[in-house]
């Protein structure tokens, strides 16, 4: 899935005119949420990925596979270096390519689960494991997200949900109690291409997403934030 943005767009107060560059962007990136050429920006600013990660992002873009992107990717490697996190559970992996920035933040101490329902995807996400040299590091579980977590009887540093949105609120429920203190319940997608602002939206993700934020930010339990980036990222803080 690729797209085109090169309308102009006007910033804040200094009336300029930015225009998004005419470059085909991959279908991962998203876009929508910050202005196009602030997007251009951000990302023309990161350092070149290693060919493991540049491989996934390739093949994500050609086959439309969802990925989080390298933005996000390094907010989450350094969330978890931050809170110094050595166990990250991981719902909703793909291909692996978050699993992989989690992995290098735990570092070899640490233990990145991954969960998704697709075989497939798992058996593709392994073999980029051992690329990365990352797989002693990664437990993978296929199957589902929700009920692999039911399962666990330990807390972790962090938890990160990027399931099927109409599960959202389900997983704040089950996830929040699985966060020690002071850990995190991170989010990809809430704020789902700008349909959370739409009223008039009412299809069935929308409306789940909504209902995960307003109870992910009302939650006496955790302190929330959501980051605009690409397509919205919650952080929230167990208390």
């Amino acid at each position: 899935m690729w797209g085109l943005a090169t309308s102009p767009v006007q910033l804040g107060n200094s009336g300029a005119n930015l225009t998004q560059s005419k470059e085909k962007i991959p279908g991962w990136q998203m876009g929508g949420i910050t202005a196009g050429p602030v997007e251009d920006y951000l990302y023309s600013m990161l350092p070149p990925r290693d060919e493991v990660l540049a491989e996934i992002e390739a093949e994500a873009a050609k086959r439309d596979i969802p990925i989080v992107g390298p933005v996000v990717g390094r907010i989450l490697q350094q969330l978890a270096i931050m809170i110094g996190a050595k166990t990250v559970f991981e719902m909703g992996s793909a291909v692996g390519y978050s699993t992989i920035w989690w992995a290098r933040a735990v570092g070899k101490e640490g233990r990145v689960f991954y969960t998704d329902g697709d075989r497939k995807k798992a058996t593709e996400a392994r073999k980029y494991f051992e690329r990365a040299g990352v797989a002693d590091q990664i437990t993978v579980g296929v199957g589902d997200a929700l009920e692999l977590l039911s399962e666990q009887k330990q807390e972790f540093d962090i938890i990160f949900c990027d399931v099927d949105k109409e599960d959202y609120p389900r997983v704040l429920r089950l996830a929040v109690p699985r966060v020690r203190k002071g850990g995190l319940f991170v989010t990809d997608n809430v704020l789902w291409s700008g349909r959370v602002a739409d009223k008039k939206n009412t299809e069935p993700s929308t409306k789940a997403i909504r209902e995960f934020n307003r109870l992910l930010c009302s939650s006496p339990d955790l302190f929330t934030t959501i980051l605009p980036v690409r397509d919205g990222i919650a952080v929230a803080v167990k208390k």
